[in-house]
């Protein structure tokens, strides 16, 4: 995971922002407003339910690229139904993006904590990891490079603005966070094996991409094993909850350590 901050938010790398200095309705929100991108399983929707069940207080909205496709998610919005908002959103269409942007704007008009968890290693008949070089095929890069790449960027393109509003407001911390779910195996001082060419470039990318986008953050920062989804989650959780300025740009794994790329 790569945390980004600019007193506002964090990702898989770190980003932190500074609030805006002018007040918002959005402050009204008590316990904040968290957005989770690629919530309809696995991981993503691990992060919802735990945002949802540890905490009493503050909203989530869950971005998918079929809502209707995820049996959980509507069991999560039974459940809770005030604090859960559910949004189409296609990593592959920027539109889609931009829509629950403004969806997200016009509903609550901040946000305080983004998390981008969706990534793509394999799809039947469409991208498979590469065992060998004879594998490699254009389309299978191109695709998991959109997805894994400039889908988190795009979606941290749109949702600045949100961040920038919502700061620390309505959390325990003072900034607020953008985290990008990323992978040990982008990293290039780490890969010892190889393989899976498509996947393991293109969280490199995101590495970049991330790394890139906290060097504004940090300008504007004051100075000052077996395991299962729940518990990966509630150590990335805790990672997320306990960020400090200094953590800015930085990658983390899930049980803190620090990974160097």
């Amino acid at each position: 995971m790569k945390l980004l901050m600019q007193r506002t938010f964090m990702s898989a790398p770190l980003r932190l922002f500074r609030r805006a200095s002018f007040c918002h309705s959005a402050f009204k929100w008590e316990g904040g407003v968290s957005m989770v991108q690629g919530a309809s399983r696995g991981i993503g929707l691990e992060f919802v339910t735990q945002l949802l069940e540890k905490k009493d207080k503050g909203h989530v909205i869950a971005t998918c690229r079929n809502p209707n496709g995820s049996t959980a998610l509507h069991d999560l919005k039974r459940k809770f139904d005030e604090r859960l908002r559910i949004l189409q959103l296609d990593l592959t269409n920027e539109n889609t993006i931009e829509a629950s942007a403004n969806s997200i704007r016009e509903r609550y008009g901040a946000l305080n904590l983004l998390i981008n968890a969706s990534g793509v290693l394999s799809i039947p008949d469409v991208l498979q990891p590469e065992t060998t070089l004879s594998k490699v095929q254009k389309s299978s890069l191109l695709f998991a490079y959109e997805v894994n790449a400039l889908g988190p960027i795009l979606v941290t393109k749109h949702m600045w603005p949100l961040l920038k509003v919502g700061g620390g407001s309505g959390f325990e911390r003072d900034v607020a966070v953008v985290a990008n779910l990323s992978a040990r195996v982008g990293s290039i001082g780490d890969n010892q094996l190889g393989g899976w060419h498509s996947y393991r470039s293109s969280k490199a990318a995101l590495n970049q991409l991330d790394t890139d986008l906290s060097r504004p953050f940090q300008r504007n920062v004051p100075e000052g094993k077996l395991f299962t989804k729940e518990f990966s989650v509630q150590k990335l959780l805790g990672i997320i909850d306990n960020v400090k300025r200094s953590d800015n740009g930085k990658f983390f794994a899930w049980d803190g350590q620090e990974i160097p790329w």
